[in-house]
């Protein structure tokens, strides 16, 4: 049996198969985006498919710190689409 990757959401800090969590990643150009494949080029940080681990993660400025950069509200509500809709 192959093991899956393991990643850690930045909402919750628990740690998941990566196919479970949603990627969100920063190209060199600075350019933050979903990566629905996974296998974009760039700095990735993943969370958990849940309002909840959104919304600690906005609060906590987590994705500001993983990022090193202010992050623009569109891609909050882009992630709010993202989840609610599935």
């Amino acid at each position: 049996m192959k093991n899956l990757p393991q990643r850690t959401c930045i909402g919750c800090n628990s740690q998941k198969n990566k196919n479970e969590l949603i990627r969100i990643v920063k190209n060199k150009d600075g350019v933050i985006s979903i990566d629905r494949t996974g296998k974009a080029n760039g700095r990735g940080a993943y969370i958990c498919d849940n309002p909840e681990c959104l919304e600690k993660a906005v609060k906590s400025k987590r994705l500001e710190r993983t990022f090193e950069m202010k992050i623009p509200d569109e891609i909050y509500e882009n992630l709010r689409g993202v989840i609610i809709d599935k």
